[in-house]
Protein backbone atom coordinates (compact mmCIF):
# COMPACT_ATOMS: atom_id res chain seq x y z
CA UNK A 1 0.00 0.00 0.00
CA UNK A 2 1.20 3.54 -0.98
CA UNK A 3 2.05 6.00 1.59
CA UNK A 4 -0.88 8.34 0.88
CA UNK A 5 -3.39 5.94 1.25
CA UNK A 6 -1.40 4.74 4.47
CA UNK A 7 -2.05 8.07 5.59
CA UNK A 8 -5.82 8.60 5.03
CA UNK A 9 -6.77 5.47 7.12
CA UNK A 10 -4.33 7.01 9.93
CA UNK A 11 -6.13 10.35 9.85
CA UNK A 12 -9.23 8.39 9.80
CA UNK A 13 -9.10 6.76 13.29
CA UNK A 14 -6.41 9.22 15.22
CA UNK A 15 -3.50 6.99 14.53
CA UNK A 16 -0.22 9.06 15.57
CA UNK A 17 3.08 7.30 14.23
CA UNK A 18 5.40 6.54 11.47
CA UNK A 19 7.73 3.67 12.59
CA UNK A 20 7.77 0.65 9.92
CA UNK A 21 6.23 -2.02 12.87
CA UNK A 22 2.88 0.37 12.75
CA UNK A 23 3.08 0.95 9.21
CA UNK A 24 3.46 -2.75 8.32
CA UNK A 25 0.63 -4.03 11.30
CA UNK A 26 -1.63 -1.24 9.54
CA UNK A 27 -0.65 -2.45 5.80
CA UNK A 28 -1.54 -6.35 6.79
CA UNK A 29 -4.72 -5.49 8.39
CA UNK A 30 -6.16 -3.41 5.19
CA UNK A 31 -4.98 -6.70 3.46
CA UNK A 32 -6.75 -9.47 5.11
CA UNK A 33 -10.05 -6.95 5.75
CA UNK A 34 -11.52 -7.69 2.68
CA UNK A 35 -11.37 -11.50 3.66
CA UNK A 36 -12.90 -13.82 6.14
CA UNK A 37 -9.93 -15.21 7.71
CA UNK A 38 -9.51 -15.03 11.20
CA UNK A 39 -6.73 -12.68 12.81
CA UNK A 40 -4.48 -13.04 15.65
CA UNK A 41 -3.05 -9.03 17.13
CA UNK A 42 -0.33 -9.41 19.54
CA UNK A 43 0.99 -7.26 21.27
CA UNK A 44 1.93 -5.57 25.21
CA UNK A 45 -0.72 -4.34 26.98
CA UNK A 46 -1.29 -0.57 26.00
CA UNK A 47 0.27 -0.73 22.65
CA UNK A 48 -3.22 0.36 20.93
CA UNK A 49 -4.58 -3.35 19.69
CA UNK A 50 -8.06 -1.98 19.96
CA UNK A 51 -7.63 0.05 16.98
CA UNK A 52 -6.61 -2.66 14.40
CA UNK A 53 -10.30 -4.81 14.49
CA UNK A 54 -11.93 -1.75 13.88
CA UNK A 55 -9.95 -0.88 10.93
CA UNK A 56 -10.67 -4.33 9.83
CA UNK A 57 -14.13 -4.49 9.87
CA UNK A 58 -14.68 -0.93 8.47
CA UNK A 59 -13.05 -2.08 5.20
CA UNK A 60 -14.16 -5.37 5.27
CA UNK A 61 -17.66 -6.61 3.22
CA UNK A 62 -19.27 -6.24 6.74
CA UNK A 63 -18.69 -2.97 7.43
CA UNK A 64 -22.49 -2.71 7.08
CA UNK A 65 -23.08 -5.31 9.84
CA UNK A 66 -22.59 -5.18 13.69
CA UNK A 67 -19.27 -4.98 15.27
CA UNK A 68 -18.89 -6.16 19.07
CA UNK A 69 -15.81 -5.38 21.17
CA UNK A 70 -15.96 -8.21 24.33
CA UNK A 71 -13.17 -7.96 26.76
CA UNK A 72 -12.29 -11.55 27.76
CA UNK A 73 -10.49 -11.22 30.99
CA UNK A 74 -13.48 -8.68 32.20
CA UNK A 75 -16.47 -11.43 31.68
CA UNK A 76 -16.84 -14.05 34.80
CA UNK A 77 -16.05 -17.62 34.19
CA UNK A 78 -19.61 -18.69 34.79
CA UNK A 79 -21.41 -16.39 32.90
CA UNK A 80 -19.07 -15.75 29.93
CA UNK A 81 -20.58 -19.05 27.99
CA UNK A 82 -24.11 -17.38 28.67
CA UNK A 83 -22.86 -13.91 27.15
CA UNK A 84 -21.20 -15.27 23.77
CA UNK A 85 -23.26 -18.16 22.63
CA UNK A 86 -26.69 -17.19 24.89
CA UNK A 87 -29.08 -19.58 27.01
CA UNK A 88 -32.43 -20.50 27.26
CA UNK A 89 -35.37 -19.74 29.71
CA UNK A 90 -34.72 -21.09 33.09
CA UNK A 91 -31.12 -22.45 32.20
CA UNK A 92 -29.85 -21.32 35.34
CA UNK A 93 -31.03 -19.17 38.61
CA UNK A 94 -31.87 -15.66 36.91
CA UNK A 95 -32.35 -16.84 33.82
CA UNK A 96 -35.62 -15.40 33.45
CA UNK A 97 -36.07 -15.28 28.82
CA UNK A 98 -34.05 -16.49 26.21
CA UNK A 99 -30.72 -14.78 25.47
CA UNK A 100 -29.08 -14.99 21.74
CA UNK A 101 -26.14 -14.11 22.94
CA UNK A 102 -22.96 -11.97 21.21
CA UNK A 103 -22.66 -14.82 18.24
CA UNK A 104 -26.55 -14.72 17.90
CA UNK A 105 -27.06 -10.85 17.21
CA UNK A 106 -23.36 -10.22 15.81
CA UNK A 107 -24.75 -12.42 12.94
CA UNK A 108 -22.76 -11.53 9.20
CA UNK A 109 -20.50 -9.18 11.44
CA UNK A 110 -17.15 -9.09 12.99
CA UNK A 111 -16.68 -9.62 16.59
CA UNK A 112 -13.00 -8.41 18.64
CA UNK A 113 -12.63 -11.12 21.45
CA UNK A 114 -9.79 -8.97 23.73
CA UNK A 115 -7.50 -10.74 25.98
CA UNK A 116 -8.35 -14.05 24.49
CA UNK A 117 -5.92 -15.92 26.17
CA UNK A 118 -7.66 -15.47 29.39
CA UNK A 119 -10.50 -17.52 28.13
CA UNK A 120 -11.53 -20.89 30.27
CA UNK A 121 -10.78 -23.68 29.13
CA UNK A 122 -14.63 -25.16 28.21
CA UNK A 123 -15.44 -21.85 26.47
CA UNK A 124 -12.53 -22.17 24.02
CA UNK A 125 -14.05 -25.69 23.01
CA UNK A 126 -17.01 -24.10 22.30
CA UNK A 127 -15.19 -21.00 20.00
CA UNK A 128 -13.24 -23.63 18.34
CA UNK A 129 -16.41 -25.34 17.24
CA UNK A 130 -17.73 -21.65 16.18
CA UNK A 131 -14.75 -21.00 13.68
CA UNK A 132 -14.63 -24.54 12.25
CA UNK A 133 -18.25 -25.06 11.73
CA UNK A 134 -19.68 -21.90 12.38
CA UNK A 135 -22.32 -23.83 14.85
CA UNK A 136 -22.97 -23.35 18.61
CA UNK A 137 -25.45 -24.48 20.88
CA UNK A 138 -26.92 -21.59 23.76
CA UNK A 139 -26.57 -22.61 27.61
CA UNK A 140 -28.94 -25.22 28.57
CA UNK A 141 -30.29 -26.00 24.73
CA UNK A 142 -30.28 -28.70 22.48
CA UNK A 143 -31.11 -26.88 19.36
CA UNK A 144 -27.81 -26.50 17.11
CA UNK A 145 -27.43 -23.01 15.73
CA UNK A 146 -25.81 -21.70 12.65
CA UNK A 147 -23.56 -18.33 12.71
CA UNK A 148 -21.05 -16.37 10.27
CA UNK A 149 -19.12 -13.96 12.72
CA UNK A 150 -15.83 -12.87 11.36
CA UNK A 151 -13.16 -13.29 14.40
CA UNK A 152 -10.77 -11.16 15.45
CA UNK A 153 -8.64 -11.44 18.40
CA UNK A 154 -6.30 -9.75 20.77
CA UNK A 155 -3.72 -10.94 23.36
CA UNK A 156 -0.82 -9.67 25.71
CA UNK A 157 0.02 -13.19 26.61
CA UNK A 158 2.79 -15.30 25.40
CA UNK A 159 0.57 -18.22 23.66
CA UNK A 160 3.36 -20.73 23.37
CA UNK A 161 3.66 -20.36 26.99
CA UNK A 162 0.03 -20.84 27.82
CA UNK A 163 -0.12 -23.52 25.35
CA UNK A 164 2.50 -25.71 27.00
CA UNK A 165 1.17 -24.82 30.40
CA UNK A 166 -2.19 -26.18 29.26
CA UNK A 167 -3.90 -22.70 29.54
CA UNK A 168 -4.84 -22.84 25.80
CA UNK A 169 -5.51 -25.04 23.66
CA UNK A 170 -3.16 -25.07 20.68
CA UNK A 171 -5.67 -26.24 17.99
CA UNK A 172 -7.57 -23.07 18.79
CA UNK A 173 -4.51 -21.71 18.71
CA UNK A 174 -3.70 -21.95 15.18
CA UNK A 175 -7.38 -21.63 14.17
CA UNK A 176 -6.86 -18.24 15.21
CA UNK A 177 -3.67 -17.36 14.29
CA UNK A 178 -4.65 -17.36 10.57
CA UNK A 179 -3.00 -14.06 9.97
CA UNK A 180 -0.57 -12.95 12.98
CA UNK A 181 -0.97 -9.53 13.33
CA UNK A 182 2.55 -7.97 15.57
CA UNK A 183 1.82 -4.47 17.17
CA UNK A 184 4.93 -2.98 18.45
CA UNK A 185 5.59 -2.01 21.71
CA UNK A 186 6.49 1.76 22.21
CA UNK A 187 9.85 1.67 22.61
CA UNK A 188 10.77 0.58 19.31
CA UNK A 189 8.77 3.20 17.73
CA UNK A 190 11.67 5.88 17.60
CA UNK A 191 10.67 9.23 16.80
CA UNK A 192 6.91 8.43 17.81
CA UNK A 193 7.15 8.69 20.99
CA UNK A 194 7.48 12.57 20.66
CA UNK A 195 4.72 12.93 18.07
CA UNK A 196 2.53 10.93 20.92
CA UNK A 197 3.66 13.61 23.58
CA UNK A 198 3.23 16.68 21.43
CA UNK A 199 -0.58 15.01 21.24
CA UNK A 200 -1.66 14.55 24.29
CA UNK A 201 0.11 17.61 25.74
CA UNK A 202 -2.14 19.28 23.07
CA UNK A 203 -5.09 17.42 24.16
CA UNK A 204 -4.40 18.15 27.65
CA UNK A 205 -4.55 21.78 26.65
CA UNK A 206 -7.43 22.42 24.43
CA UNK A 207 -9.50 20.48 27.47
CA UNK A 208 -8.54 22.28 30.28
CA UNK A 209 -7.29 25.78 29.01
CA UNK A 210 -4.01 25.16 29.97
CA UNK A 211 -0.48 26.50 28.19
CA UNK A 212 1.34 24.01 26.19
CA UNK A 213 3.89 22.06 27.78
CA UNK A 214 7.07 21.55 25.68
CA UNK A 215 10.26 19.40 26.04
CA UNK A 216 14.07 20.33 26.19
CA UNK A 217 16.36 18.36 23.88
CA UNK A 218 18.06 16.54 26.95
CA UNK A 219 14.38 15.45 27.98
CA UNK A 220 13.42 14.67 24.25
CA UNK A 221 16.38 12.26 24.38
CA UNK A 222 15.98 10.90 28.05
CA UNK A 223 12.05 9.88 26.22
CA UNK A 224 13.11 7.74 23.49
CA UNK A 225 15.59 5.99 25.66
CA UNK A 226 12.84 5.13 28.65
CA UNK A 227 11.70 1.57 27.86
CA UNK A 228 8.13 2.81 28.44
CA UNK A 229 6.57 -0.24 30.29
CA UNK A 230 3.19 0.78 30.00
CA UNK A 231 3.95 1.61 26.24
CA UNK A 232 1.40 4.51 25.41
CA UNK A 233 -1.18 4.18 28.02
CA UNK A 234 2.30 5.13 30.32
CA UNK A 235 3.06 7.71 28.14
CA UNK A 236 -0.40 9.32 28.21
CA UNK A 237 -0.32 8.98 31.80
CA UNK A 238 2.49 10.68 32.22
CA UNK A 239 1.94 13.63 29.66
CA UNK A 240 -0.68 14.31 31.79
CA UNK A 241 0.14 14.73 35.03
CA UNK A 242 3.10 16.82 33.78
CA UNK A 243 0.69 19.02 32.35
CA UNK A 244 -1.39 19.62 35.38
CA UNK A 245 1.05 19.28 37.65
CA UNK A 246 4.15 21.28 36.56
CA UNK A 247 4.73 25.01 37.51
CA UNK A 248 7.19 25.18 33.87
CA UNK A 249 5.36 25.20 30.79
CA UNK A 250 8.91 23.39 29.34
CA UNK A 251 10.13 20.43 30.68
CA UNK A 252 13.66 19.78 31.43
CA UNK A 253 15.40 16.68 32.33
CA UNK A 254 15.23 17.46 36.11
CA UNK A 255 11.74 17.82 35.82
CA UNK A 256 11.16 14.97 33.70
CA UNK A 257 12.59 12.37 36.05
CA UNK A 258 10.08 13.23 38.71
CA UNK A 259 7.63 12.28 36.64
CA UNK A 260 9.47 8.89 34.73
CA UNK A 261 10.14 5.80 37.44
CA UNK A 262 13.42 5.59 37.70
CA UNK A 263 13.97 1.76 40.06
CA UNK A 264 15.23 -0.65 38.81
CA UNK A 265 11.66 -2.76 38.15
CA UNK A 266 10.15 0.04 36.47
CA UNK A 267 12.95 0.48 34.04
CA UNK A 268 13.04 -2.94 33.14
CA UNK A 269 10.63 -4.62 30.54
CA UNK A 270 7.73 -6.50 31.91
CA UNK A 271 7.30 -10.45 30.41
CA UNK A 272 4.11 -12.08 30.10
CA UNK A 273 3.44 -14.73 31.73
CA UNK A 274 5.87 -15.11 34.33
CA UNK A 275 5.59 -17.87 37.26
CA UNK A 276 3.94 -16.64 39.90
CA UNK A 277 2.98 -13.12 38.29
CA UNK A 278 -0.71 -12.04 39.08
CA UNK A 279 -3.59 -14.29 36.54
CA UNK A 280 -6.69 -13.19 36.20
CA UNK A 281 -7.36 -16.87 35.69
CA UNK A 282 -6.45 -17.61 39.37
CA UNK A 283 -7.88 -14.54 40.29
CA UNK A 284 -11.46 -15.46 39.71
CA UNK A 285 -10.60 -18.82 41.01
CA UNK A 286 -10.04 -17.23 44.10
CA UNK A 287 -13.05 -15.04 44.06
CA UNK A 288 -15.33 -18.03 43.17
CA UNK A 289 -14.11 -19.63 46.17
CA UNK A 290 -15.40 -17.18 48.60
CA UNK A 291 -18.47 -16.70 46.89
CA UNK A 292 -19.07 -20.13 47.50
CA UNK A 293 -18.30 -20.62 51.11
CA UNK A 294 -20.47 -17.24 51.59
CA UNK A 295 -23.22 -19.23 50.39
CA UNK A 296 -22.43 -21.90 52.52
CA UNK A 297 -22.17 -19.52 55.22
CA UNK A 298 -25.60 -17.94 54.09
CA UNK A 299 -27.48 -21.01 54.16
CA UNK A 300 -26.88 -22.37 57.29
CA UNK A 301 -26.96 -19.11 58.72
CA UNK A 302 -30.85 -19.53 57.45
CA UNK A 303 -31.12 -22.70 58.96
CA UNK A 304 -30.02 -21.71 62.29
CA UNK A 305 -32.93 -18.54 61.76
CA UNK A 306 -35.33 -20.75 61.11
CA UNK A 307 -34.97 -23.29 64.43
CA UNK A 308 -34.49 -20.04 66.37
CA UNK A 309 -37.50 -18.77 65.14
CA UNK A 310 -39.42 -22.00 66.07
CA UNK A 311 -38.03 -22.44 69.36
CA UNK A 312 -38.89 -18.95 69.91
CA UNK A 313 -42.59 -19.39 68.79
CA UNK A 314 -42.88 -22.23 71.08
CA UNK A 315 -41.62 -20.94 73.85
CA UNK A 316 -43.95 -17.98 73.61
CA UNK A 317 -47.08 -19.92 73.00
CA UNK A 318 -45.85 -22.17 76.14
CA UNK A 319 -45.28 -19.30 78.18
CA UNK A 320 -48.83 -17.58 77.04
CA UNK A 321 -50.59 -20.58 77.98
CA UNK A 322 -48.76 -20.88 81.31
CA UNK A 323 -49.48 -17.34 82.61
CA UNK A 324 -53.16 -17.28 81.11
CA UNK A 325 -53.67 -20.79 83.10
CA UNK A 326 -52.00 -19.05 85.82
CA UNK A 327 -54.11 -15.69 85.92
CA UNK A 328 -57.57 -17.99 85.23
CA UNK A 329 -56.86 -20.17 88.28
CA UNK A 330 -56.08 -16.75 90.48
CA UNK A 331 -59.26 -14.89 89.47
CA UNK A 332 -61.63 -17.87 89.65
CA UNK A 333 -60.15 -19.99 92.30
CA UNK A 334 -60.01 -23.16 90.79
CA UNK A 335 -58.80 -26.45 92.71
CA UNK A 336 -56.78 -29.07 90.81
CA UNK A 337 -55.91 -27.36 87.86
CA UNK A 338 -52.61 -28.45 86.67
CA UNK A 339 -49.91 -25.34 86.01
CA UNK A 340 -48.24 -25.20 82.75
CA UNK A 341 -44.46 -24.39 82.69
CA UNK A 342 -42.59 -23.87 79.45
CA UNK A 343 -39.43 -26.59 80.17
CA UNK A 344 -42.42 -29.36 81.18
CA UNK A 345 -41.56 -29.32 84.67
CA UNK A 346 -43.42 -31.35 87.41
CA UNK A 347 -47.06 -30.36 87.54
CA UNK A 348 -47.72 -27.77 90.32
CA UNK A 349 -51.37 -27.57 91.73
CA UNK A 350 -52.88 -24.64 93.28
CA UNK A 351 -54.29 -25.19 96.58
CA UNK A 352 -57.04 -22.44 97.84
CA UNK A 353 -57.73 -20.94 101.09
CA UNK A 354 -60.32 -20.47 102.88
CA UNK A 355 -60.82 -17.31 102.34
CA UNK A 356 -60.94 -17.89 98.35
CA UNK A 357 -63.61 -20.30 98.95
CA UNK A 358 -66.14 -18.15 101.33
CA UNK A 359 -65.29 -15.51 98.77
CA UNK A 360 -66.56 -17.09 95.46
CA UNK A 361 -68.39 -20.34 94.85
CA UNK A 362 -66.13 -23.17 93.35
CA UNK A 363 -67.62 -24.98 90.32
CA UNK A 364 -65.35 -28.33 90.62
CA UNK A 365 -64.17 -29.33 87.14
CA UNK A 366 -63.03 -33.34 86.21
CA UNK A 367 -59.46 -33.67 87.10
CA UNK A 368 -59.26 -35.38 83.06
CA UNK A 369 -59.88 -31.86 81.66
CA UNK A 370 -56.98 -31.41 78.67
CA UNK A 371 -55.50 -28.23 78.02
CA UNK A 372 -57.56 -27.08 75.37
CA UNK A 373 -60.93 -27.15 77.28
CA UNK A 374 -59.11 -25.24 79.94
CA UNK A 375 -58.13 -22.42 77.40
CA UNK A 376 -61.93 -22.03 76.48
CA UNK A 377 -63.32 -21.82 79.81
CA UNK A 378 -60.76 -19.38 80.81
CA UNK A 379 -61.71 -17.15 77.33
CA UNK A 380 -65.66 -17.66 78.26
CA UNK A 381 -65.01 -16.65 81.97
CA UNK A 382 -63.07 -13.67 80.90
CA UNK A 383 -65.42 -12.38 78.69
CA UNK A 384 -68.22 -13.16 80.96
CA UNK A 385 -67.16 -11.36 83.96
CA UNK A 386 -65.97 -8.07 81.63
CA UNK A 387 -69.26 -7.72 80.07
CA UNK A 388 -68.24 -8.96 76.26
CA UNK A 389 -65.01 -6.71 76.54
CA UNK A 390 -62.41 -8.14 74.90
CA UNK A 391 -60.01 -5.81 75.41
CA UNK A 392 -60.34 -5.86 78.92
CA UNK A 393 -60.64 -9.83 79.06
CA UNK A 394 -57.57 -9.76 77.59
CA UNK A 395 -55.88 -7.90 79.79
CA UNK A 396 -57.42 -9.65 82.27
CA UNK A 397 -55.33 -12.91 81.30
CA UNK A 398 -52.37 -11.27 80.49
CA UNK A 399 -52.22 -11.47 76.79
CA UNK A 400 -52.50 -9.58 73.56
CA UNK A 401 -55.68 -8.25 71.86
CA UNK A 402 -54.45 -10.42 68.43
CA UNK A 403 -53.68 -13.78 70.44
CA UNK A 404 -57.65 -13.00 72.32
CA UNK A 405 -58.92 -12.91 69.04
CA UNK A 406 -57.01 -15.63 67.76
CA UNK A 407 -58.36 -17.75 70.91
CA UNK A 408 -62.05 -16.96 70.35
CA UNK A 409 -62.25 -17.75 66.69
CA UNK A 410 -60.12 -20.82 67.60
CA UNK A 411 -62.69 -22.01 70.26
CA UNK A 412 -65.34 -21.22 67.72
CA UNK A 413 -66.91 -18.23 70.69
CA UNK A 414 -66.98 -16.23 67.80
CA UNK A 415 -69.92 -18.16 66.71
CA UNK A 416 -71.83 -17.54 69.71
Amino acid sequence: MNTSELQKIKQRYNIVGNSDGLNRALDVALQVAPTDLSVLIVGESGVGKEIVPRVIHDNSPRRRERYFAINCGSIPEGTIDSELFGHEKGAFTGAVGESEGYFGVANKGTIFLDEVGELPIATQARLLRVLETGEYIRVGGQEIRKTDVRIVAATNVNMRKAISEGRFREDLYYRLNTIPIQMPPLRDRGEDILLLFRLFAMQMADKYRLPKITLTDEAKRMMLQYKWPGNVRQLKNITEQMSVLSEKREIGAETLRQFIPQDPESMELTTVGQPGQHSYESEREILYKILYELRGNITDLRRDMMNLRKQLDESRNLQEAASSLQTSIISTGKTNVPMVSPRKSPIATYTPSAEDAEAEEIETEPESLNLNDLGRQMVEKALERNDGSRKKAAQELGISDRTLYRRIKQYGLDKK
